[in-house]
């Protein structure tokens, strides 16, 4: 039943509705907490389809900006997202970067690296391309506590399935914590490190709005609900219809959490 499912990200329509629209509102808190001082140069190491390049674009006045993904599809909406701000995009490996020591001012990094097979090497890397003094910054989705749409999702698989719980372990849930993020930090050689969770509204304007965007088959869980039959995912859709919590006026509101992880370079 799940040996087709491969987790993994290409098409931005899809990312769009699932989370895209909810990694926005992160993106904007994150860097409220960053704080950065205009004029310096960034680089967003899985920028996708630049909720989070734009963002630094926009508000935060950067001296030059760069954004790099392994996704050639992404890539093309993160260019017509930014055609009208000067920012560089490459395709590029988060666990090999493909510039000098030290170029950066900023190296940040959004709902990525729990999909990176090593995420050591990709945080050396962050740490490797960032000047003295300047920040390493990242976050992930609580996938098993605060990220309700998904909680909520493997939840009930786990219910009809109990495979559906290790299958969410092995994919990526035990990474996007607060320990092991500061320990990552702390391994590749960064200092003043901190975490925090930053919560954000999801509503969904019915169940269609919510269910919907799992079909996509990409990244794990819409994978994991793409690989069931049809019969299993009408059991799984039903299931959830149970036990969502919808308003009278059909809405569904849940909120989602992002474990947020900063770090100075020595």
């Amino acid at each position: 039943m799940t040996e087709s499912v491969k987790p993994r990200w290409a098409s931005a329509n899809l990312y769009e509705p699932y989370v895209g629209r909810w990694s926005r509102l992160v993106a904007r808190e994150f860097l409220a907490w960053l704080n950065a001082p205009p004029g310096l140069g960034w680089l967003d190491v899985g920028c996708g389809t630049g909720a989070l390049t734009e963002a630094i674009a926009a508000r935060w006045a950067p001296k030059h900006l760069t954004g790099i993904d392994a996704s050639e599809g992404f890539l093309d909406s993160a260019r017509q997202r930014l055609r009208d701000h000067p920012v560089e995009l490459r395709q590029g490996d988060a666990q090999s970067l493909p510039f000098p020591d030290s170029a950066f001012d900023r190296i940040v990094s959004g709902l990525m690296l729990n999909f990176v097979p090593d995420k050591e090497r990709a945080g050396a890397e962050m740490e490797r391309v960032a000047r003295s003094g300047g920040e390493v910054a990242l976050y992930v989705w609580d996938y098993t506590g605060g990220m309700e749409m998904m909680r909520r999702f493997w939840d009930a698989a786990a219910d009809l399935n109990p495979q559906a719980r290790e299958l969410q372990e092995n994919w990526h849930a035990a990474f996007c914590q607060p320990e092991p993020l500061y320990q990552l930090l702390e391994k590749v050689g960064l200092s003043h490190i901190e975490v925090r969770a930053i919560d954000v509204p999801t509503i969904f304007r019915d169940f269609d709005d919510y269910w919907t965007p799992f079909l996509g088959g990409q990244s794990p869980a819409p994978a994991y609900c793409m690989s069931l039959t049809e019969e299993d995912r009408s059991s799984l859709r039903e299931r959830l219809r149970e036990t969502l919590p919808t308003q009278p006026d059909g809405s569904i509101h849940l909120t989602a959490r992002a474990w947020a992880a900063r770090g100075r370079k020595r």
